[in-house]
């Protein structure tokens, strides 16, 4: 039985994870439901105008929702900037201050 895990990691087989399989399932239930819902709406006996009125309500909201979440995106990413800005001062202070040390070793 060992042979047969050393040689699935020899040739790199794949083996998903049960995370993976947990996800996917998520994914798939999502799918599902979303599915679901657009039919729901689409069978439901409403007028035409009715309707649309409520998709084109749904549509916005969800684009408020996407406009959000690309702001926060683009705060995450400022401030990973700022990080990544402030750890390179201080690499740099650190180097300076490392440098007559490294001098006195090289003589």
């Amino acid at each position: 039985m060992s042979d047969e895990h050393n040689d699935s990691a020899t040739y790199g087989e794949y083996h998903s994870s049960d995370r993976s399989r947990v996800m996917l399932g998520l994914a798939l239930l999502c799918l599902g439901l979303a599915a679901g819902a657009i039919t729901a709406l689409l069978v439901a006996p409403q007028s035409g105008k009715k309707l649309r009125r409520q998709l084109r309500r749904k549509y916005e909201d969800a684009r408020d929702v996407v406009d959000d979440w690309s702001e926060q995106a683009g705060d995450w990413i400022e401030r990973g900037s700022d990080w990544a800005d402030k750890a390179a001062d201080w690499a740099d202070k650190a180097k300076a201050s490392v440098e007559p040390v490294r001098k006195a070793f090289r003589r």
